[in-house]
């Protein structure tokens, strides 16, 4: 039994056969090219193994198109729920699969990174998912989840990013918050598949048709709401659709005190359940019930530390300084908190990379984060970054194999194994975890430059371009409402000079160092841009020179072997300059390491 079935025309077998090598680049089995002669047991085969799949991966092409046996098999998968189409040559689709999402392929030239065969991947992942799902036998009466009359029926959730409706753009951190907690409650429901954040948020911000979305993510229903949030009240509307009609299933409309939103989320979550007809076992509705903290004031400043967070670059010492102060109040607040301590160490870091002072604040915060919750991905992320800045790479991995094991769809996981992969010059699996964690949050922009940085390397011009076109986007709506933003214009800045725009790229990096001339990550990422984008040494040089004369010992690494500075790497006088800055950091930690002695020494004196 395979994963996938490919159905296709012969005459393209040399089309779909790089599509074959993908997908099993993925870990599915495929079922496409059978070495038996036609007849009885030829049709048998296929039949056989058409019915054991978990995804019918229908190839239309204009020879495909004109073949009954494929129309037949796309049929088949369609009946069952199962079809995934591509097309190539602007094949002229049958009219009783047109209504179904088609993902176009001419463009794809056998790219790895491009979005189309992601689109096409992405919806194969879910596809699998939702029919293993679906096939799972209940091993006890409690696990039946089962339709009155005994009819029982697997159901998909999408829940699209709740909009912000309380006139403050600001307060966009909290909606999105929201709608990553109901989408984390209702995935512990096991009677229901909920689709990952990082497909659902690239809707964030548009008006989509519902029925187009449920057909692009295969769910059978679609959550969408709003959040108001104003002098100490929250209103909460939210709608479940029925992905194939575009009814409503299910409306209603919380208006609370703020300190309710908790309670809130609880009953939304329960009553999607019940109106879909579900059991909620004892241990999922436990299991909703429980979370990080219990305190909204607490929850709100978390929720502010992880939009700074989201929005920063990983050396930005002004931004680190800002989650480990809201940190430390939340830890205040509720000392039980392992989120937050979790992401207070994550400042930490970020603070040792820009200023020094070594890992272990941040060691200690997430060693209490691990002993608050030992299942918290986000912490086991945090300390494969602290190990990799303290030289030991294969515990570093490790630790991101057990934060990916644990939730491979988190936001901060995907970010931090992205870092881990670059770092370590394992390029390919930079880009697919930053591409993953992009996708989820709006206002990252961080990891689209990161990607940029990626494509550049693997010389894949079509991903840089894509990376490089949403990075302007996403600093320009954010530069639209704050353009003396430096963090902002920095990400801009490098994504214009990707786009060989160099007048504009240029421009923007005058404008930054005019506001914020002594930001040591601004000056560094110019410097990579002028490098890598603009192939302009002299200027990238110039960038770097003051930024040898302060870099800490926790960053240095980075500049060493960071390949957007290939270009000067062998000049003489970035050889220079990295020699005396090699030389500086030695001296400082000989004299710190002669007054630990010195300290110590004296109080063995006077003990």
């Amino acid at each position: 039994m395979a994963d996938v079935f490919i159905s296709y025309a012969r005459a393209d077998k040399a089309r779909v056969a790089p599509l074959v090598k993908a997908i099993e680049a993925k870990g599915w089995s495929v079922w496409w090219d059978p070495e038996i002669s036609p007849g009885k047991e030829f049709d048998d085969e296929i039949d056989q193994e058409l019915q054991d799949a978990r995804a019918v991966l229908v190839v239309w092409t204009p020879t495909s198109v004109a073949s009954r046996w494929v129309r037949g098999e796309a049929r088949d998968g369609a009946e069952r729920g199962i079809l995934v189409p591509v097309r190539f040559d602007q094949a002229r689709l049958p009219i009783d699969v047109r209504a179904i999402h088609t993902t176009e392929l001419d463009d794809w030239h056998g790219d790895a990174a491009s979005s189309a065969l992601h689109d096409c991947l992405k919806a194969l992942e879910t596809t699998i998912a939702q029919s293993r799902a679906a096939r799972a036998p209940a091993t006890t009466a409690d696990s039946q989840h089962a339709r009155p009359g005994g009819d029982a029926k697997h159901f998909s959730v999408c829940v699209l990013p709740f909009t912000n409706m309380s006139g403050d753009p600001e307060q966009e951190y909290f909606s999105d918050g929201i709608t990553e907690d109901i989408t984390t409650d209702l995935s512990k429901v096991s009677a229901l598949t909920v689709t990952a954040s990082n497909s659902a948020f690239k809707y964030k911000g548009t008006h989509p048709d519902i029925q187009q979305v449920a057909r692009e993510l295969q769910v059978t229903h679609v959550l969408e709401g709003s959040v108001r949030k104003a002098g100490g009240r929250i209103r909460v509307n939210a709608q479940l659709i029925d992905g194939a009609t575009n009814g409503h299933v299910w409306a209603e409309r919380y208006d609370r005190d703020a300190s309710d939103i908790f309670a809130i989320q609880d009953e939304l979550s329960q009553a999607i359940v019940k109106a879909l007809k579900l059991k909620l076992l004892p241990g999922e509705k436990r299991a909703i019930q429980h979370r990080g903290t219990e305190n909204i004031d607490a929850y709100n400043l978390y929720l502010m530390a992880r939009q700074a967070y989201v929005s920063s670059q990983e050396t930005d010492a002004r931004n680190a300084h800002t989650i480990v102060r809201l940190c430390t109040r939340v830890t205040e607040i509720d000392p039980r908190y392992a989120q937050a301590w979790a992401l207070m160490a994550v400042g930490y870091r970020a603070l040792d990379e820009a200023e020094g002072g070594g890992t272990a604040k941040a060691m200690q915060a997430v060693d209490r984060a691990l002993e608050l919750n030992p299942k918290l991905a986000e912490a086991y992320a945090v300390k494969a970054a602290l190990l990799q800045a303290n030289g030991d790479a294969d515990a570093a991995e490790a630790e991101v194999a057990t934060a990916l094991k644990l939730d491979p769809d988190s936001y901060e996981v995907n970010r931090a194994a992205g870092r881990l992969n670059y770092l370590r010059h394992q390029f390919e699996n930079a880009a697919r975890f930053y591409e993953k964690a992009a996708a989820q949050i709006e206002s990252d922009i961080n990891s689209v430059s990161m990607l940029i940085s990626a494509y550049t390397v693997l010389k894949d011009p079509a991903g840089v371009r894509r990376a490089a076109e949403l990075g302007v986007k996403r600093s320009d709506a954010i530069l639209a409402r704050d353009q003396n933003n430096s963090g902002v214009l920095l990400y801009s800045a490098y994504a214009l000079a990707a786009l060989g725009e160099s007048e504009r790229a240029k421009a923007r990096m005058d404008h930054a160092l005019l506001i914020d001339p002594d930001n040591f990550n601004m000056r560094y990422n110019f410097a990579c841009a002028l490098s890598v984008h603009l192939d302009d040494k002299e200027a990238a040089l110039r960038m770097l020179a003051p930024l040898f004369e302060t870099v800490t010992d926790a960053f240095l690494p980075f500049m060493r072997a960071d390949p957007d500075l290939d270009l000067v790497r062998a000049d003489p006088r970035y050889v220079a300059m990295l020699a005396a800055a090699e030389a500086r950091l030695a001296a400082e930690a000989k004299t710190n390491t002669a007054g630990v002695a010195s300290a110590t020494a004296g109080a063995d004196q006077h003990g």
